[in-house]
């Protein structure tokens, strides 16, 4: 099981600075996942920006989120 998502913050460049529960913090570039499905309606910035956490994963307005799983084999250690 992995740790709960408790902060994320957008940089420039279309990724993710993610911080866990258990402290960790990761990097999780979006740009290989932006022409796909849902997550198409975040390649405008100021979409991709509108980003927060919702209980434990990550969440755009849109409806797109991305889960604790998903997010840390995807993404690299700060």
């Amino acid at each position: 099981m992995y740790s709960s998502i408790v902060k994320v913050t957008p940089v420039d460049g279309f990724s993710l600075v993610i911080v866990f529960e258990d402290g960790q913090t990761r990097v999780l570039d979006m740009r290989p996942f932006l022409d796909f499905g849902i997550f198409r309606r975040i390649k405008k910035a100021e979409d991709f920006n509108r980003v927060h956490v919702a209980f434990d994963t990550v969440e755009w307005d849109c409806g797109a989120d991305l889960d604790p799983e998903f997010v840390m084999t995807k993404s690299i250690p700060v």
